[in-house]
This record gives C-alpha cells, sequence and structure tokens, in this order.
C-alpha cells in the first residue's frame, strides 16, 4: 500500500488502518454538509440558531437581510441535510438546529475564523 519512494515513518500497518478508518466514513455525505454549509447565507442563518436556540424565519431574514422568501428556502435546505429542524406554534414555525453536533461544528468553525483573523 505504501508509494513506493514514500519515506514518512508510518508503518504500513498504521496506513492499512487508516486507510480502512477513512473508507468506512460515508466521505460523500460529508462532503455534502459541508457544501450545504459553503453558503454565507446559511453559515449566519446556523450561527443565528447557536445565539437564540429558535428563531422564525421572519427573524432569520432580518438578521440575514434576505427577504422572507430566501431565508425560508435556506432554512428547507438546513433542515433537507439534517442540520435545522422546526417546530410550529400557532402560525409560526420555529427553526432550530438538528443536535449539539452541528452547533459545535459551526461554533468551532466561528472560533477558527476568530483565531485566523487575529493571527
Amino acid at each position: 500500500m505504501k508509494l513506493p519512494n514514500c519515506t514518512s515513518e508510518i508503518s504500513e500497518d498504521q496506513l492499512k488502518n487508516i486507510y480502512q478508518s477513512v473508507n468506512q466514513t460515508s466521505i460523500q455525505a460529508v462532503a455534502q454538509l459541508f457544501k450545504v454549509l459553503s453558503d454565507p447565507t446559511r453559515v449566519k442563518i446556523a450561527q443565528a440558531l447557536t445565539i437564540e436556540e429558535e428563531l422564525c424565519v421572519c427573524d432569520l431574514a432580518a438578521i440575514t437581510e434576505t427577504s422572507v422568501a430566501s431565508a425560508s428556502h435556506h432554512l428547507r435546505t438546513l433542515k433537507k441535510h439534517g442540520l435545522a429542524k422546526t417546530r410550529k406554534q400557532g402560525k409560526n414555525i420555529y427553526y432550530s438546529l438538528d443536535d449539539h453536533h452541528v452547533h459545535d461544528l459551526i461554533n468551532i468553525a466561528v472560533e477558527h475564523q476568530h483565531e485566523l483573523e487575529e493571527s
């Protein structure tokens, strides 16, 4: 498995273990998650939902400076890909992040960006 001219200190067994681990992960699904989050408006929505646990479409439209229709479209995309969930109360639909993993992912990305900007 190791390439002929490779002089790294990783053993053949270590390399095989890494290979197997990487290939057991649903790489396409993970890549799709990042693709969904590659849109700045969706990242703003997700970040807003880390600050306030639940927000309605009109509040998210105001925060992202988009139309309600545009915010709704982005929220549907987040929901479709398992990043957001909804709760209906009367005529209003409230959105929140799907779980703590999404919350952590957004917070870590934002923190990382802040650190890059400081250096």
